[in-house]
């Protein structure tokens, strides 16, 4: 079934990931933080009630929609669904063109700014993913495919310490075979071609890397 989601969804033109249990599904959407989640609830590791209730719990996850998908179809069961924080509830069987119209239809409730949604600005960087564009200060910036990944999920949770695997998840995918370190060359790259912006993306010692917190940059204004 998911790889029947998968390709269906793809043909639309969504960008997808697939996790195959709860553990690995909450450790991809706090990396990545997509803007919707199908959510099965017969999971391995963490069920999928106890994913929806981690996710609503987490402030950072904020405004990330989440679709269940499950073969329980009594109305207690849905109500259960709602109540830890579900967007909508779609029961098994399920017609694949009806489920990508729900999706549709909850992406664009949440979209009320329309293309603007595809785009992610923090500390004068701007990214558009519609556009495969990367801007610092209006600037735009040359970047391979790696390096615009990295700088988006950077500016995605500014504040957040990544880890160097975090990021070659990121970057790279999750199934490429590189040195931690490789992280590091990109990095480098990055922040020569940002320039003046360099200094938003910050070294966390032992950890990785992170965009520079805004709250902490208004907290040396207000000093």
């Amino acid at each position: 079934m998911a790889e029947v989601l998968e390709y269906n969804l793809a043909q639309h033109g969504y960008e997808v990931r697939v996790a195959r249990d709860g553990q690995q599904g909450l450790r991809e959407i706090r990396l990545r933080r997509p803007e919707l989640v199908v959510l099965d609830l017969m999971l391995p590791m963490i069920e999928g009630l106890d994913v929806c209730r981690l996710l609503r719990a987490d402030p950072a996850m904020h405004g990330v929609l989440v679709l269940m998908l499950t073969a329980r179809a009594e109305e207690a069961d849905e109500l259960l669904g709602f109540s830890v924080g579900a967007d909508d509830y779609v029961t098994k069987p399920f017609s694949v063109r009806v489920l990508l119209q729900r999706i549709a239809a909850l992406l664009r409730r949440n979209r009320p700014g329309g293309a603007d949604a595809d785009v992610t600005e923090s500390q004068g960087i701007v990214i558009d993913r519609r556009r495969h564009r990367a801007t610092a200060g209006e600037a735009p910036l040359e970047l391979t495919p790696s390096e615009f990944e990295l700088l988006a999920a950077l500016v995605q949770q500014p504040g957040r310490a990544y880890s160097r695997a975090e990021l070659i998840d990121v970057a790279l995918g999750d199934d490429a075979i590189v040195l931690e370190r490789t992280i590091d060359v990109h990095i480098r790259a990055l922040r020569k071609k940002l320039g003046p912006y360099a200094d938003r993306v910050q070294t966390v010692r032992g950890v990785g890397y992170r965009l520079r917190d805004p709250a902490d940059v208004s907290a040396a204004l207000d000093a």
